[in-house]
């Protein structure tokens, strides 16, 4: 069992459906079709999807930079968790590889019924540096999407938990979690 003061969490692809709303903007504003969710099968959207890139990262810069905030909507379950967890715990930290931190932090504070004081971000600008902070916060377990930061934690003594998406199929031996009613299971409220 996972101690609530121990374990932090990934943003994007973890408690943010950043794919979905992707695929919703690709369909709406540029009249993009036929793409779904399982057809995201890489981190990289150009190796998996026959779109132009510059629309891709137009797309994506529009997530990111809050723009489309309004647009994401969480994983399922993520809210209601991450709710008992804040009971649970002294603080939420979240650390994402995302450049900054304001955009999605006003979409936290909107999604979370709890003090803005327990919810900490650092936005770090790449996944190669969360291992730094996570050791330096003491946190044991990360919740994350991206095999390749699995691996950086893993090396350092983390404990990562990969959240199953379609873009990280890979074979792997980290423990898995379908499901924030999974990952809920394996913490010790």
């Amino acid at each position: 069992m996972i101690d609530p003061n121990t374990i932090a969490f990934d943003i994007d692809g973890v408690l943010a459906d950043i794919a979905s709303c992707f695929i919703e903007i690709a369909s709406k504003r540029y009249n993009i079709k036929g793409i779904g969710y399982n057809d995201i099968t890489s981190y990289e959207l150009e190796n998996c999807l026959n779109i132009d890139i510059g629309i891709v990262e137009e797309i994506i810069g529009g997530i990111l930079d809050g723009r489309d905030a309004d647009d994401v909507k969480p994983i399922k379950g993520a809210t209601e968790v991450l709710t008992r967890l804040a009971n649970h715990s002294e603080q939420l930290l979240f650390v994402t590889a995302r450049p900054d931190a304001a955009p999605v932090y006003d979409w936290m504070l909107n999604l979370l019924p709890v003090a803005p004081a327990m919810i900490e971000i650092i936005a770090t600008g790449d996944f190669e540096s969360k291992p730094e902070i996570l050791l330096e916060r003491n946190k044991t377990y990360f919740v994350e999407d991206r095999l390749d930061t699995c691996l950086h934690l893993e090396k350092v003594g983390i404990t990562p938990l990969l959240f199953k998406q379609p873009w990280n199929r890979e074979k792997h031996n980290f423990i898995e979690v379908k499901s924030w009613k999974e990952l809920e299971s394996m913490i010790k409220f």
